[in-house]
């Protein structure tokens, strides 16, 4: 949709789904609250929907503005069918800093419900402005209020993770507290139709029940995604380069494919660096075009045909390792990096497959 303080915004299309539901759910409302108003109903509802998720869109700009701040990148915002989500790419660095970027969006949220009140004492209730006022003042509210559960995925959950965090000098426990407080909280979403039903003794509500559970498996899915991100962060730090690298030899771009494969069995090499009569890297071989070659054809086919040329973020240093080389590799995706030593000598190949592997096996 364009870009706010250079932090590009998504919408997904199951906003639309979103904005139908409330048009149509909210119309009678309009319609009792505002009698004769007619089919321009609608066109409020619809105006209610759209509102309400640029009170969304705020809530997370300012989740992202706070982490910028703090000199923390941010990817994107996106809002979905369920709300809104902003990317911020690294976690921060102190538990205090965790918790403002957290607290920052429901903080805004609520100032927004306020804000919401005070202009709808202040216009006729019997108008559009009026309905809108204060029903975005109860949406922005509650949306403040909902957030400040303590269990992740939502802010509440990031607020207490810091907690733990702080006291424990731990963020990988502290994640784990907060993810299966996030798992209880979805499940206690889940039942409490059913539990306001018993204790009022009459049947629950269907409706009410279609929501709680879209929000509790939300929260549910939410905590566990988070659990699974955490056992996989563990592993970073046993992520190196240097052990999961293929060693490569050069050739020259005019080399046949066949004499060139010769040569890196007979050295035991699983890659292939193309580099220029000064002894300069300049491209890969891609290996999946070298395997589709078949033998017969390979003696006829220079190596410069299946080669790529080398971008400057597809040439990684040797000594990276864990959070440092993902990052790296995610600025620049490709199948296969150069890796160089700090002279700028050829240590070997990356293959971003060897290091899918070795991440989810390690």
């Amino acid at each position: 949709m364009g870009r706010v303080f250079g932090i590009p915004v998504y919408v997904s299309p199951t906003w639309l789904l979103v904005a139908a539901f409330i048009t149509f759910g909210f119309a009678p409302l309009v319609a009792d609250r505002l009698p004769g108003i007619g089919g321009m109903r609608y066109l409020v509802a619809f105006a209610f929907a759209v509102l309400l998720y640029l009170s969304v869109f705020v809530h997370e700009l300012s989740h992202s503005v706070v982490a910028r701040g703090f000199g923390l990148p941010v990817r994107r915002i996106t809002l979905y069918m369920l709300g809104g989500v902003s990317e911020i790419e690294r976690e921060p660095q102190t538990p205090g800093r965790e918790f403002l970027v957290a607290f920052a969006g429901p903080l805004l949220s609520l100032v927004l419900g306020v804000l919401g009140f005070l202009l709808y004492r202040t216009l006729p209730a019997s108008t559009v402005m009026g309905l809108l006022a204060y029903e975005l003042a109860i949406a922005n509210t509650l949306v403040g209020i909902f957030n400040l559960l303590p269990g992740l995925p939502l802010d509440g959950g990031r607020m207490l993770r810091a907690g733990v965090w702080k006291l424990t000098r731990r963020p990988a426990t502290a994640t784990v507290v907060a993810a299966w407080a996030g798992r209880m909280l979805g499940a206690l979403v889940f039942l409490l139709p059913f539990i306001l039903a018993f204790w009022l003794g009459r049947p629950p509500n269907w409706l009410t029940v279609i929501w709680a559970a879209l929000i509790g498996s939300f929260i549910w899915a939410g905590a566990g995604q988070t659990l699974r991100v955490a056992k996989l962060r563990e592993r970073l730090p046993q992520l190196n380069a240097r052990s999961l690298a293929r060693r490569a030899i050069p050739v020259t771009a005019d080399l046949p494919l066949a004499e060139a494969v010769r040569r890196a069995v007979e050295a035991q090499a699983g890659a292939l660096v193309v580099v220029d009569h000064e002894g300069k890297p300049i491209a890969l071989v891609n290996e999946s075009a070298v395997t589709a070659t078949p033998e017969q054809r390979r003696p006829w086919i220079a190596v410069g045909v299946l080669a790529r040329t080398l971008d400057s973020g597809h040439i990684l240093g040797a000594d990276l390792a864990g959070q440092d080389l993902v990052m790296a590799m995610q600025e620049a995706p490709a199948s296969e990096y150069l890796l160089v030593e700090p002279t700028g000598e050829i240590y070997g190949v990356l293959a971003s497959s060897d290091v899918d592997r070795a991440f989810v096996g390690v």
